[in-house]
């Protein structure tokens, strides 16, 4: 039994370094960050027209908030499941089939006749791309070297978050020029293309799949249970990446527009930023927290650094376009250290149990968004669109983060110990 798990934990070093299957492996990562990219584009797809969906569908703000946070009711929980079936079976049997269940539910949005039919689309498309950044982060341990994983899970991010600040823009003038059920079909229709590509090109390592270190399905679960400092990793990581899912999955383009004054393409085009900021920082904190052999302080410092960002956006009367998106910027780059947290649970584990540790930190992540966006929409309903006051759970989310930052352990690998010795 442990020569199988040390075998497992290291052959992803052996793949990376021999170069034998790095066709496969470039490949098989390019297309898990793309199916990523088009999960975040329909999760967020709401964000686009919340004025004429909620009038089509005839739903209330609150109500809007219940519909988008449909996707995080199923993706949430599905997060668990995913994990453990990557853990014994490998990515590619489920991430094929995933993301035409994702683009299938799209399409049904598209062609919904109520607002029930259009909410089993959104919780079809949640289960179809839980299999997204989870498959991701899968491919990149198992194709890659550990030392490397912070540093590339940071640029599926980042592809995910440059693809949806580019899209969501060039979704938002579609959605005016065309409506929004024929660019809600479209998305889908690029989704099904991704799925058959996905079909013949997309293989699993020769590491992926353990059946043999954990006998019951459920191993990994109950190891990774057992860590408090998983569970706190998780909950910094909900929190810091709260905004992100808040603020640039749903209402951001309507407080800017409510109280900045700006239209809605230039909305979205501010909040557009907070993604390209996302995207830098997913990438720069992971390569300076691998220089410098750090984790647990530059989330602190990131988490300090994004609540002063927001409050200034949510709090003062901006007006000037660049001002204001040179703040969603930097909000967006500070929450970028949240991808870190993936890197801190995965090295406090073994090899068997990577997709499970980070489908849980995901899952944590993702469900402050089943409390958070429905609850701005209660607050505004409740203080006559008092955006400044239902946002302020934002920089709050972000204070309590570096509070409970500064209780995490350092993670202690040897690859971290050589750079802070040579500090």
């Amino acid at each position: 039994m442990e020569n199988a798990k040390l075998s497992k934990t290291s052959e992803p070093n052996l793949v990376a370094a021999d170069g034998k299957h790095s066709r496969h492996a470039i490949i098989a990562l390019s297309i898990a960050a793309v199916f990523f990219l088009f999960e975040f584009v329909t999760r967020v797809s709401p964000s686009t027209a919340t004025e004429t969906i909620s009038a089509d569908l005839g739903l209330s703000r609150a109500g809007l908030g219940v519909f988008s946070s449909l996707f995080f009711w199923i993706y949430a929980p599905m997060q668990i499941g995913v994990g453990l079936l990557l853990d014994r079976y490998g990515a590619r049997r489920f991430v094929v089939p995933a993301i035409a269940l994702c683009a299938g539910g799209m399409m049904l949005i598209g062609v919904a006749p109520s607002a029930f039919v259009a909410a089993l689309g959104r919780i079809l498309t949640g289960f179809g791309a839980s299999f997204a950044f989870v498959g991701a982060l899968y491919v990149v341990n198992h194709w890659f070297a550990p030392k490397r994983f912070a540093l590339l899970s940071g640029l599926v991010n980042a592809v995910g978050m440059l693809g949806t600040a580019v899209g969501v823009i060039w979704l938002t003038s579609l959605v005016q020029s065309a409506g929004w059920r024929p660019s809600f079909i479209g998305i889908g229709v690029f989704g099904l293309a991704l799925s058959v590509i996905a079909l013949f090109a997309f293989r699993d390592a020769p590491s992926a799949g353990d059946s043999d270190t954990h006998p019951s399905p459920i191993g990994p679960l109950k190891q990774v249970i057992k860590s408090p400092q998983v569970w706190l990793v998780a909950c910094v990581g909900a929190l810091v990446y709260m905004p992100i899912n808040v603020y640039g999955g749903l209402w951001g383009n309507e407080e800017l527009t409510a109280d900045h004054g700006l239209s809605s393409v230039a909305a979205e085009t501010a909040v557009s930023m907070v993604f390209w900021g996302m995207a830098l920082g997913s990438v720069l904190w992971g390569a300076v927290s691998d220089a410098l052999g750090h984790r647990k302080w530059i989330v602190f410092g990131c988490a300090i650094l994004a609540m002063l960002a927001w409050s200034v956006v949510i709090f003062l009367p901006l007006t000037q376009l660049w001002i204001v998106s040179v703040l969603l910027f930097l909000g967006g780059l500070f929450c970028g250290g949240q991808m870190l947290t993936f890197a801190m649970a995965k090295e406090g584990q073994d090899q068997s149990t990577v997709g499970t540790v980070t489908a849980f930190v995901n899952m944590i992540g993702i469900g402050a968004a089943l409390v958070f966006q429905p609850l701005v929409g209660v607050l505004l309903d409740l203080t006559d669109n008092d955006h400044a006051l239902a946002l302020s759970v934002v920089p709050l989310c972000l204070v309590l983060a570096a509070g409970l930052t500064v209780v995490l352990r350092e993670p202690d690998q040897p690859h971290l110990r050589a750079k802070r010795r040579a500090k």
